[in-house]
C-alpha cells in the first residue's frame, strides 16, 4: 500500500515539477519538495522500492532545476 501511495505522490509532484521547468516558474519546485519527501518516506516504509525510487528521480529533477536557477527563478 505504501508503494502505491509513493507512486501516486510521485506522479502528483511530477505534475508540479514539469511546468516548473519553464523559466520564471521555478518556484513551483518548492511546492513539490514536501510532497516528494512524503512520497520518499512512504516508499521507504514499504517492502518494495519502486515508488521510493520514482520519487527520488523526481526529486533529482526538481533539485537540479533549483540549482540551475539559483533557487528562485
Amino acid at each position: 500500500m505504501g508503494n502505491l501511495l509513493a507512486y501516486l505522490l510521485g506522479l502528483l509532484s511530477l505534475v508540479i515539477v514539469i511546468p516548473s521547468q519553464i523559466p520564471l516558474l521555478g518556484w513551483g519546485n518548492w511546492f513539490a519538495l514536501p510532497v516528494i519527501a512524503l512520497g520518499i518516506a512512504l516508499g521507504a516504509l514499504s517492502s518494495r522500492t519502486g515508488g521510493r525510487n520514482f520519487c527520488l528521480v523526481v526529486l533529482l529533477i526538481a533539485v537540479v532545476r533549483l540549482m540551475l536557477g539559483g533557487g528562485f527563478i
